[in-house]
């Protein structure tokens, strides 16, 4: 048996804790993808001719960083847990537990990429609409930089032992102490931060300057991460309280699916017409 097997039973996921409140790496890493993400986009601006200034992105990310929060939050509700959440609503934002020795802090717990997504897709929309800003533009500017903040969130959720993989017997499987059978799995979130990562990112960072219509970039973002996503989810164990939705389809790969065609779609539609001589 490795060391290495055993690394997420040792890993503290706090990074403070005060009673019960306490301070984790995953809501820390969030912070830092913002960060890597903001920086990222200011060094378009500065370097490439685009047609925002760093105004324009300091206000955006306000709506952008609600858009996430909130559309990630809802998202898991309805897609992961819609039953729970309808019979105990204030958990959807409240993050404490009354009890007769007081209030406990519990965390908020349960995000959903997908409803992130969706969430900044439509804060977006918004922003652009106030500020006459072109909609396909901004996504082109944002797409490349965004896999690389993403990066960030799954390695906190590999600190906090959550989102682990499917059992296999690769070597370099690990022990998650929040996996109740103390199976041997897939470190399926190392995966998904390399892939969904980095892969991704060095790929639509090295494409950001072609121009072939407005939202080519941001097409190449959604099927990009359709496809990585869809394939990591065969090694990533299925939320228990969904399970499989489709066969052996979960509902991340369904979601994948709309991404993927999604991005299609937008190709058809963005894509100019040419004319045959």
């Amino acid at each position: 048996m490795e060391w290495w097997q055993h690394l997420p039973e040792h890993v503290n996921p706090n990074i403070v804790e005060i009673g019960t409140f306490q301070l984790r790496y995953y809501g820390a890493m969030y912070v830092v993808a913002f960060i890597v993400i903001y920086l990222l986009v200011l060094f378009r601006i500065k370097h490439e001719k685009l047609d925002f200034t760093k105004e324009d992105i300091q206000i955006f990310f306000i709506w952008g960083i609600l858009g996430i929060m909130a559309g990630g939050r809802l998202g898991y509700v309805l897609f992961y847990d819609f039953g729970f959440f309808a019979d105990k609503p204030l958990k959807i934002i409240c993050p404490f537990e009354i009890s007769v020795t007081g209030f406990h802090y519990t965390g908020i717990s349960g995000m959903s990429y997908h409803g992130g997504l969706i969430g900044v897709f439509l804060a977006s929309i918004f922003f652009c609409r106030k500020y006459g800003k072109n909609f396909w533009k901004l996504a082109d500017l944002l797409s490349p930089a965004i896999p690389l903040g993403y990066t960030f969130g799954r390695i906190g959720n590999f600190i906090n032992g959550e989102l682990y993989g499917r059992t296999t017997s690769v070597p370099w499987g690990m022990y998650f102490p929040s996996d109740p059978t103390h199976q041997l799995r897939h470190p399926s979130q190392l995966y998904e931060a390399f892939f969904e990562g980095i892969f991704l990112f060095l790929i639509l960072w090295n494409l950001r300057k072609r121009k072939l219509f407005d939202g080519y970039i941001f097409s190449l973002y959604l099927i990009g991460y359709g496809v990585v996503r869809f394939f990591i989810e065969f090694l990533r164990k299925p939320d228990s309280q969904v399970g499989f939705i489709f066969g052996p389809l979960t509902m991340g790969q369904i979601l994948c699916v709309c991404m993927i065609f999604t991005g299609i779609f937008i190709m058809i539609i963005k894509k100019p017409h040419i004319t045959p001589r």
